[in-house]
């Protein structure tokens, strides 16, 4: 199974949307495997977001994402991380489908409730980057019972 990074940023904690958004997940047979509440401090903001943190409006995405608390989350399941993205929908929210976590909870491309990992690759490095090993849990889930099927558990 894949895992995924999840961050509930601060217009879904603000907004009252973190369980809203975290059922969706769950509805589709995810399985949360690591959830925890930080602030984010300037320099993880800078390591996390530093494909873009030479750009001019950066200083508002570091501002933003550092005005309250984030709920961290990592989502386990088949093909996590293409199944997660298509649940977020497109970054600019005014442009995702309804249906979508941000097309229908958003309207803004900074303020657009959550942020997913892009590939395998950003996801274990967004992973290692927010959780120690510890913080992660390994169960069974019983529900995987009925969201797979045998030859897809492998």
């Amino acid at each position: 199974m894949q895992r995924t990074l999840i961050i509930l940023k601060p217009d879904a904690l603000q907004r009252g949307l973190i369980g809203n958004i975290t059922t969706r997940f769950e509805n589709k047979g995810l399985k949360i495997v690591a959830m925890k509440m930080t602030n984010l401090a300037n320099e993880t903001l800078r390591e996390h977001y530093s494909h873009i943190a030479e750009k001019p409006f950066f200083p508002g995405i570091e501002k933003f994402m550092s005005c309250s608390p984030v709920i961290l989350q990592i989502w386990e399941g088949k093909n996590a991380v293409e199944v997660v993205r298509n649940l977020c929908g497109v970054t600019n929210a005014r442009e995702a489908d309804i249906g979508t976590i941000r097309g229908d909870l958003a309207m803004s491309v900074q303020c657009n409730v959550v942020h997913a990992s892009d590939s395998k690759t950003s996801a274990q490095e967004e992973i290692n980057r927010f959780f120690r090993p510890e913080e992660i849990f390994e169960y069974d889930k019983t529900e995987y019972l009925y969201v797979y099927s045998e030859d897809e558990k492998n």
